[in-house]
């Protein structure tokens, strides 16, 4: 049996929101996963705080700016108040992969802005991710990585040895069930 956290992170495509082929560049575009905002509020109403990384190299490349992506995070924090869900933050990389940033998963700048800003170290802290890139952050930040089947995460599964070492869901949902209820076995 695992202790229940105090801190859950999260990537957002792909394991919050439905992961599109194209940069999701406008509040319209941005779709939960079903069952995935009910879930963090699940982890709020247990007295976990929740927070988000992504990836948004769209906004490198001038296909959204930062207004268009405070947009698609507003609609994201009025859809998870509506189930009476919260999170505490959301820590974004607006880089393009060519950039060579810190904050760039598969760098750990993010998760550790996160442990800065939380005052936590990351050690027993699940990062719920489905890309091989957040395993990776995850990982070099000494988190605990656990992949969902969403998104890229079956794919991830399928193609990266390093994924199938890691607890493994079909849902964000899935995995909130697991460690509140103490089966969730952290690294």
């Amino acid at each position: 049996m695992s202790s229940i956290p105090e801190l859950v992170v999260l990537e957002r495509d792909g394991v919050i929101n439905i992961a599109a082929d194209e940069p999701i560049v406008s509040p319209e575009a941005w779709i939960p996963i079903p069952g995935s905002l009910e879930a963090i509020a699940r982890l709020n109403h247990a007295g976990i705080r929740v927070a988000i990384v992504t990836n948004q190299p769209a906004v490198g490349r001038g296909q959204m700016d930062h207004l268009d992506l405070n947009r698609i995070h507003a609609k994201l924090r009025t859809s998870l108040s509506r189930v009476g869900g919260h999170v505490e933050g959301i820590f974004f990389c607006p880089h393009r992969p060519e950039d060579g940033c810190a904050c760039r998963q598969p760098a750990p700048g993010l998760l550790r802005s996160i442990s800065f800003r939380f005052g936590l170290a990351l050690s027993n802290v699940p990062v719920v991710v489905d890309s091989v890139e957040g395993i990776l952050a995850s990982q070099a930040s000494r988190a605990c990585p656990v992949l969902v089947a969403t998104g890229l995460g079956e794919r991830t599964r399928n193609t990266q040895p390093i994924a199938r070492q890691l607890p493994y869901f079909e849902t964000l949902d899935c995995v909130v069930e697991s460690l509140l209820s103490g089966q969730l076995e952290l690294c």
